[in-house]
């Protein structure tokens, strides 16, 4: 479910960072690259800003809630 909701949100700036995402077993696994050190972390910083939104909301209203 996580996986999901990540995956829809592209990178702003593909050309200056990629992130590749893959799961398996129930766990995400993310690999960043960035042409400097300045886009990777603020790539990572809005990724696990929406990862922790999307955890959080899972533990509120959990996985399996009706939309």
């Amino acid at each position: 479910m996580v996986y999901a909701a990540l995956a829809v949100d592209k990178e702003l700036q593909p050309d200056k960072v990629k992130r590749q995402m893959t799961h398996s077993n129930g766990k995400l696994a993310v690999h960043f690259e960035a042409v400097e050190a300045r886009f990777l972390r603020a790539s990572f910083s809005a990724f696990v800003d929406v990862l922790t939104l999307a955890t959080k909301t899972i533990e509120e209203f959990g996985y399996g809630m009706e939309l």
